[in-house]
C-alpha cells in the first residue's frame, strides 16, 4: 500500500509532463529537418544540371548553326565557280561561231581559197590552215576536236604536242592560241596567259593576235591584275580599234576601276 502512494507523485508528474508537452509548440524533428534539407540540396542540383544541360545544347546549336553557314558558303562557292565555267565556255563557243560565221560569209563571197580551203579553215579555226601539210593538219584537226568536245586535258596535251612537233607549222599560231583558250576555259590562267601572251611574241602578224591580246587581258583580270588587265586591254583598243577584240575589251574595261592597282 506504501508502495502505491508513492507511485501516485510519480505518475502525476508524468501527466503533468505529458499535458505540457502537448501544451507547448512542437519541436523541429531532426529527420524531418535533414530530409527537407536534402530535398531542399536535390533541388539546387537539379537547377544545375538542367542549366548546363541548356548550355550544352545552346552550344551544340551554335556549332551546328557555324557549320550550317560554312556548308551553304561552300554551296554558293561551287555555284559561283559553276557558273563562271560555263560563261567561259559560252565565250568560247561564241567565239568559234563568230569566226565560222566570218568564214561562211567569206566563202559566199569567194575571198577564202575555195571549198577545199574553205573546209580546212572551218576544221582548224583559221585562215592558216589551207597551208597545212597533211601531218600537221591532221595533229591540229585532233587536238581541235578535242577541244569542242569540251576534252581540255586532252586538248591541251594535243596542242601542245603540236607546237613541239610542228613548230614552223602554217598553223603554229592557231595552235598557239587555242592552247590558251583551253587553259582559260579551266581556269588555269597563268598558264593561259603564257599561251595568249606567245602568239603575240612569236607571230605577231597572224589573225589571231588581236583575239590573242584580248584572252591575255580577261587572264589578267580573272587574276584580279586589274591594272595589268587595263593596260594589255587598252593595247586592243589602241592597236586594233575596228576589230571585234576591240568592242570586247571596250566592255570589259568598263568594269575595271580607273585606280585600280
Amino acid at each position: 500500500m506504501l508502495l502505491r502512494i508513492r507511485a501516485w507523485p510519480a505518475l502525476i508528474l508524468g501527466v503533468i509532463a505529458l499535458n505540457g508537452c502537448a501544451s507547448t509548440p512542437d519541436e523541429p524533428d531532426a529527420a524531418q529537418v535533414k530530409l527537407n534539407d536534402i530535398d531542399e540540396r536535390l533541388g539546387r542540383v537539379e537547377r544545375v544540371v538542367s542549366n548546363q544541360s541548356l548550355l550544352a545544347l545552346s552550344q551544340r546549336l551554335d556549332a551546328l548553326e557555324s557549320q550550317l553557314r560554312d556548308l551553304r558558303g561552300n554551296v554558293e562557292e561551287l555555284q559561283n565557280n559553276s557558273e563562271t565555267l560555263r560563261k567561259q565556255q559560252r565565250d568560247l563557243y561564241a567565239d568559234l561561231d563568230r569566226r565560222i560565221s566570218a568564214l561562211e560569209t567569206a566563202l559566199k563571197s569567194g575571198t577564202t581559197a575555195g571549198p577545199a580551203g574553205g573546209a580546212a579553215l572551218v576544221a582548224g579555226g583559221g585562215a592558216a590552215a589551207a597551208g597545212a601539210g597533211s601531218a600537221d593538219q591532221a595533229a591540229y584537226n585532233h587536238a581541235f576536236e578535242a577541244l569542242k568536245a569540251a576534252d581540255y586535258n586532252a586538248a591541251i596535251a594535243q596542242f601542245r604536242d603540236f607546237l613541239r612537233l610542228y613548230a614552223h607549222s602554217a598553223l603554229a599560231d592557231n595552235a598557239q592560241y587555242w592552247l590558251g583558250e583551253a587553259y582559260y576555259v579551266t581556269r588555269d590562267y597563268d598558264d593561259a596567259i603564257g599561251a595568249f601572251g606567245a602568239v603575240g611574241e612569236k607571230y605577231p602578224q597572224s589573225r589571231k593576235a588581236p583575239d590573242a591580246l584580248l584572252k591575255l587581258g580577261y587572264a589578267q583580270y580573272e587574276l584580279k591584275h586589274l591594272a595589268e588587265a587595263r593596260a594589255t586591254l587598252n593595247q586592243v583598243v589602241q592597236r586594233y580599234p575596228a576589230s571585234d577584240a576591240a568592242k570586247l575589251a571596250t566592255e570589259r574595261l568598263s568594269h575595271i576601276p580607273a585606280d585600280a592597282h
